[in-house]
């Protein structure tokens, strides 16, 4: 793979402040001839052992979930990100993404999948002691247990910290005794070992404890009966004096909060990645279907509308997964730096996801996102029969929204990826201060009227990008100097700067792909993926500025407002495109391989 060497890690959150170079971003066509066949065999067990059986787990039969992970435990798929010294396969973090990407069209497999290797398994990976590694890795590597994580309560969803379950420790000073309710725990229903967070006595912070099923005082809830992803357990667990021994508390004292916040970094961007294979598949089903399906004597395919849908649908996943291997790498990247500082593999790990927590908050919200658009999508193409049992787009319509919900809900990842921003600039972690004093300087300046040089690849494209970074820096400077103390409470508008953020970085990462692969290929063999990476640029301007209109009219007035919007306009410029003829281009390469081909 390109980072075998160390090359310079970026920080978190600097793409917005910084030119990134095609050269300097992963894409996912430089993966190995190894991680390829990874992934290829990933993909025949999803094709044999879940996709024919999806009645059977969605009906919840007994055993077969578990059944089913314990084969995927046998192939090492559980053990992806493991270890080889404690049975794992020890792969980097971007063939851990990649393995995500395929298992995403799993349904509610991949549910139980990534809770198990995600929030399941890397909390001990992560900060357990050698001796807690060594008793409990192998077992969660192999499928012999199955892992879950015991977080969220009935009165602690996005305030995870306000948890009220218990930990108490006994008279003997051996064990704590843990009692309180925790709900919407996956895979609980046949899992072994549950990571659970609790406040010991009065403590501020919750703490983390390794739990075995066997310890007892563990009851559990019914089955919930949920909207979508029908065959993934979820229930509630309820801990009544379930007696822990002190040495299975997970890291330190009062330390549980901060695994959690670390270890949902992970979850949210293998969420973005996990996203990739559920939605190429729905654009297979949907090609397939729209070749087949015949009205007024004709495929349905060959209609402009229909056109219009998949080369949409398409667009949206070659963006998607664009920035999801970008930010994986920036995070593999990071962690390769750490190491070779002298950092622990665990730590840097750690360190490297908190350090891009922002990119892994942008990747969740996307791609749940995009993966909604494409099952509705993926529904209305098949019209009618969409909405029956009997075509697969009603399971895939169903499973897909919970995507915007767990790892965070979006509107609550979309408020910490901007205020993890202004953190970092306030504590000078990132220098926003002279960008946006530099833009707003610029604003009472005589624009640039030089032309840009068209003989340099994608040169026009780049300088919208730039620009799209100067409204962001341009909003979000101004509102921070506005409101003061007052701007985190104005959740809108951090919420509007949040979509202004993820637009400009995924439509830089779809460029910077797309010229990547072009030194690659060439120009000619890459026309399909040029008119991509502009259309997504097109719709990521139109949606940057309507966003930043909504944040300037939400708290400017008078001339100020006036300034500002001008400004808005003048960064949000960019040259007519034809996206109907580039979209066009797309989709007869779709329809022509028959299948999603990029």
């Amino acid at each position: 793979m390109v980072a075998e060497a160390v090359r310079e890690a970026l920080k978190g959150g600097e793409f917005l402040i910084k030119e990134t170079e095609a050269q300097d971003i992963f894409i996912p066509e430089e993966f190995t001839e190894e991680q390829r066949a990874m992934a290829e065999a990933c993909k025949q067990f999803i094709d044999k052992e879940v996709t024919p059986h999806v009645q059977r787990m969605d009906s919840m039969e007994e055993g077969f979930m578990r059944s089913v992970m314990q084969k995927a435990g046998e192939l090492g798929l559980l053990g992806v990100s493991i270890p080889e010294e404690y049975g794992g396969l020890g792969m980097s973090f971007n063939t851990s993404m990649l393995i995500a990407d395929i298992v995403g069209e799993g349904g509610s497999f991949s549910t139980a999948y990534g809770a198990h290797t995600g929030i399941g398994t890397l909390p001990i990976l992560y900060y357990g002691t050698e001796e807690q590694k060594q008793k409990y890795l192998p077992k969660l590597a192999t499928g012999e247990w199955i892992g879950c994580y015991c977080l969220t309560e009935p009165d602690a969803g996005s305030d995870a910290n306000s948890g009220k379950t218990k930990a108490k420790l006994n008279a003997e000073g051996t064990h704590y005794l843990i009692n309180g309710q925790k709900m919407w725990i996956s895979n609980a229903g046949f899992a072994d070992l549950f990571i659970v967070f609790a406040k010991i006595d009065d403590d501020k912070n919750l703490s983390a404890f390794i739990v075995e099923k066997t310890f007892g005082g563990i009851t559990l809830g019914d089955e919930e009966k949920k909207l979508g992803i029908k065959g993934s357990s979820t229930r509630q667990v309820f801990f009544n004096d379930c007696k822990v021994p002190v040495e299975n508390m997970l890291s330190t004292r009062g330390n549980g909060f901060k695994i959690a916040v670390n270890i949902l970094n992970i979850g949210r961007i293998k969420l973005g990645a996990g996203v990739i294979g559920g939605c190429k598949e729905i654009i297979n089903l949907a090609t397939t279907y729209a070749k087949e399906r015949k009205q007024f004597g004709v495929s349905i395919s060959t209609f402009g509308a229909i056109k219009h849908k998949l080369a949409a649908m398409a667009i949206k996943v070659y963006a998607t997964e664009s920035a999801s291997y970008r930010a994986g790498q920036n995070i593999e990247d990071k962690i390769n730096a750490l190491i070779e500082e002298g950092m622990p593999d665990s730590e840097a790990k750690l360190k490297a996801l908190e350090q891009f927590a922002i990119e892994c908050a942008i990747m969740k919200v996307h791609g749940s996102e995009i993966l909604d658009y494409i099952v509705d999508e993926g529904v209305q193409i098949y019209g009618g029969m969409g909405f029956s049992e009997e075509a697969p787009m009603a399971r895939a319509y169903r499973d897909a929204r919970i995507s915007r919900i767990y790892e965070g809900t979006n509107e609550i990842n979309r408020m910490l990826l901007v205020g993890m921003i202004v953190k970092r600039a306030m504590k000078g972690e990132l220098d926003l201060m002279q960008p946006a004093m530099a833009v707003a300087k610029e604003l009472t300046s005589v624009p640039n009227m030089n032309p840009v040089d068209n003989s340099v690849l994608f040169a026009e494209e780049k300088e919208v990008i730039k620009n799209m970074k100067k409204a962001i820096l341009m909003v979000a400077g101004d509102a921070l100097q506005t409101l003061g103390t007052e701007f985190e409470s104005e959740q809108e508008i951090m919420m509007n700067l949040a979509d202004m953020l993820i637009e400009t970085y995924v439509a830089e990462s779809t460029i910077l792909r797309t010229e990547k692969l072009i030194g690659i290929r060439g120009e000619a063999a890459c026309e399909a993926q040029i008119n991509m990476a502009k259309v997504y640029l097109t719709e990521a301007v139109s949606k940057l500025e309507f966003a930043g209109k909504e944040a300037i009219n939400a708290y400017a007035k008078g001339d100020k407002m006036k300034v500002l919007l001008m400004g808005l306009k003048r960064y949000t410029k960019i040259n007519p495109f034809n996206t109907k003829n580039a979209r066009r281009m797309v989709a007869d390469t779709i329809i022509a391989e028959g299948k999603y081909p990029f």
